[in-house]
């Protein structure tokens, strides 16, 4: 009981180191005015207060309208352009990035077309193309980008894996979960059913805890893991979901840029998926089987029990 005990406590503070990596980006969204202005809306991380961050515009000159003011995770600062020409074909590069934080750009030309375009600390300029693109492939990476830094939902696919046996049986789990988290994901960002972002990432860590339970017993979903991937992956869709709404998606394209924010979500698991399976079956295949089972419980188990008290504080508070 006391081992048990500490590792959970191990654990729950490994919880309070990495519970801060989420997917948090800036954005940029630029709407263009007659006579070659622009009104743009810069959307910095508040987490990032501190951090210097510089907006360059090639061919226009630009000034601040308000100081940044609080919106939800976000320092909200309007800043109004008047350029020489059009904006397409000039380049816009952000000073004050990370590898925690891009930058999605979006720009709403005046003839009700639109840009979107992704800016990275190791590319931090983008050059506006003069040919609007059809497809918002920029929400595609922004996918991947969340999946990789939901070090909530890969905890819970390295879980499932404890629980599953056999090829057949993974594909039918990964599909399940895959098309959990597509319906409720489909279902919150056009409107017709979501839950509070925060009470979401509480239920998230639940389902972390439970998960640890079964890895530990496998009493109830032993021959049928894929129930547990679909009903749990429910819940991490409204997870899904509650990013994609609070980093802002283009009611032009809506459709397009939800379909390729979850292309971008089933490409970072299939990115990540050979890893944790070899983790798996090299702990499987060893006589640690058993201690790397119940080590795995605990693991899961603390770092989700920390997440779920803070997740409530946080909805408290």
């Amino acid at each position: 009981m006391l081992a048990r005990f500490f590792f959970c406590l191990i654990f729950s503070v490994i919880g309070l180191n990495i519970c801060a990596h989420e997917m948090n980006p800036a954005r940029l969204i630029v709407e263009e005015l007659p006579d070659n202005q622009y009104k743009a809306i810069w959307m910095y991380p508040a987490k990032n207060l501190g951090i210097e961050s510089e907006i360059a515009f090639s061919g226009c000159n630009k000034s601040i309208s308000n100081l940044p003011k609080l919106n939800g995770k976000y320092l909200d600062t309007e800043i109004i352009l008047n350029c020489e020409d059009s904006i397409q074909g000039q380049s816009i590069a952000i000073k004050g990035l990370s590898r925690a934080t891009d930058a999605l750009i979006t720009i709403k030309y005046i003839d009700n077309t639109s840009f979107e375009g992704l800016v990275t600390v190791n590319d931090p300029s983008i050059l506006i193309p003069s040919e609007v693109s059809l497809y918002p492939i920029s929400y595609f990476w922004l996918g991947i980008e969340h999946l990789l830094s939901g070090i909530d939902h890969i905890l819970f696919i390295f879980g499932l894996l404890f629980i599953i046996i056999g090829i057949g049986t993974l594909i039918k789990t990964i599909t399940a979960f895959t098309i959990a988290h597509s319906i409720t994901l489909a279902l919150s960002v056009l409107g017709i059913f979501s839950l509070p972002q925060l009470v979401t990432e509480a239920l998230i860590a639940l389902t972390l805890i439970y998960l640890a339970l079964e890895i530990h017993e496998k009493t109830f979903f032993k021959s049928t893991p894929w129930l547990l991937a679909f009903g749990f992956g429910l819940l991490h869709g409204f997870g899904f979901a509650g990013a994609l709404t609070e980093i802002g998606i283009a009611n032009e394209s809506l459709l397009l840029s939800l379909l390729f924010f979850n292309l971008g979500i089933e490409a970072g698991q299939l990115l990540i998926l050979p890893a944790l399976a070899f983790i798996i079956w090299f702990l499987k295949s060893n006589k640690i089987q058993e201690f790397s089972n119940v080590f795995s419980s605990y693991c899961i188990g603390g770092i989700g029990s920390f997440w779920l008290i803070d997740r409530i504080l946080n909805i408290i508070n």
